[in-house]
């Protein structure tokens, strides 16, 4: 059983050597054209803060990260070949976007502001049965690669096909030796390319922000004075740790904040989380973001109705938007001026470094 492991194991890796050859011409040219600046690269170590939480993970193949980046920044999964994941997660935003809504094929646009994924492999658990995290502000997908998968086939958004992603992706000769190097053998399905693109998210981790430095390694200087005061408001007299808990600050549940709510017609805009469970609770409730980088990306909630982070804070400060749907109700918060400042600077704490990257310019083809 031993010999026969070993032999079908050298036979693979023949296979893929064999593979990788012949898609690249048998030169070095074809390798250095899209390869030199996406390289098979050693899984980097979690950032200073996020150490103890990643020990839990299991690390990514490297091969399939690689992989993975090819595809998440390849505009030929969509259906007209105009979009990518990266047009509605773009890195310079902590993949998310500058705006509130993106724009998907043929020039349409969804009605949610695309969140990040950044530290997505430790997101808390679904609050409902303790089982995998929730993902999208509606937490309709309950992993990485089902999220992958989501807006590939959402007509809005990629448009495309499983069935149609694979057959474009498989004419793409010099995809294949690289499905073989992640996977063991070159054929090219839906579930591995959400399996690459989920373990390239993975990697996008935050740490080392100011917060982090004053919080682990006792650093006083790094959070100014405005800083400090606002953390002392985050964690007690704003009590904003209650939902955004944790290493990722956020505690994976779903409030209803009264975004979008519509009293003149009794009812929201959007129904957020009702849309997946039915359960009239859930009505108008949305997932916790987590506030990694939060000062990144605005504008903000899953509507980007709210410009700044200012504006957020003072959302908050005045108790949300009541609706009767509110189980209870949001408290007034009883901030004034000078402490609303001190929460948007240290919410600026928040950002970390880990997670950048420059999209590859070539790919396989």
């Amino acid at each position: 059983m031993a010999l026969r492991f070993i032999a079908t194991t050298v036979f693979v890796a023949l296979l893929v050597g064999v593979v990788l050859v012949a898609a690249r011409g048998g030169g070095a040219a074809s390798i250095a054209e899209w390869e030199r600046e996406n390289p098979i690269v050693p899984n980097r170590p979690a950032p200073f803060g996020m150490e103890l939480f990643f020990q839990r993970v299991a690390a990514p193949r490297p091969e399939r990260v690689r992989l993975g980046r090819w595809l998440f920044y390849d505009r030929r999964l969509s259906a007209d070949g105009t979009v990518s994941c990266a047009t509605c997660h773009k890195p310079e935003f902590a993949f998310s976007l500058s705006r509130a809504t993106a724009t998907g094929i043929h020039g349409g646009g969804g009605t949610r502001k695309p969140p990040t994924f950044l530290n997505a492999a430790v997101l808390p658990p679904v609050e409902e049965d303790a089982g995998p995290p929730a993902l999208f502000w509606d937490g309709r997908a309950r992993s990485l690669e089902e999220q992958v998968l989501g807006p590939i086939e959402n007509p809005v958004e990629m448009g495309s096909t499983r069935a149609s992603m694979v057959e474009t992706l498989s004419k793409i000769a010099a995809y294949r030796p690289y499905f073989a190097e992640a996977f063991g053998s070159p054929a090219i399905t839906a579930e591995r390319v959400a399996t690459a693109i989920a373990d390239y998210e993975r990697t996008r981790v935050s740490g080392n922000s100011a917060f982090d430095r004053f919080e682990y390694a006792r650093d006083r200087r790094a959070l100014s004075a405005a800083a400090r005061h606002g953390r002392e408001i985050f964690f007690w007299q704003g009590r904003c740790a209650g939902c955004h808990a944790g290493s990722n600050f956020t505690n994976g549940k779903f409030n209803n904040l009264g975004i979008g709510w519509d009293a003149a017609n009794d009812r929201f805009a959007d129904e957020g989380r009702y849309r997946v469970t039915g359960q009239i609770e859930d009505m108008g409730r949305f997932k916790v973001p987590t506030l990694r980088d939060v000062a990144r990306h605005p504008p903000y909630m899953h509507d980007g109705s709210k410009r700044t982070l200012r504006e957020v804070v003072e959302f908050y400060n005045r108790g949300g938007t009541p609706n009767r749907f509110q189980r209870p109700p949001l408290p007034k918060l009883g901030l004034n001026d000078a402490d609303i400042d001190a929460l948007v600077a240290f919410l600026h704490s928040l950002n970390g470094e880990g997670f950048q990257d420059t999209p590859p310019i070539t790919f396989p083809r």
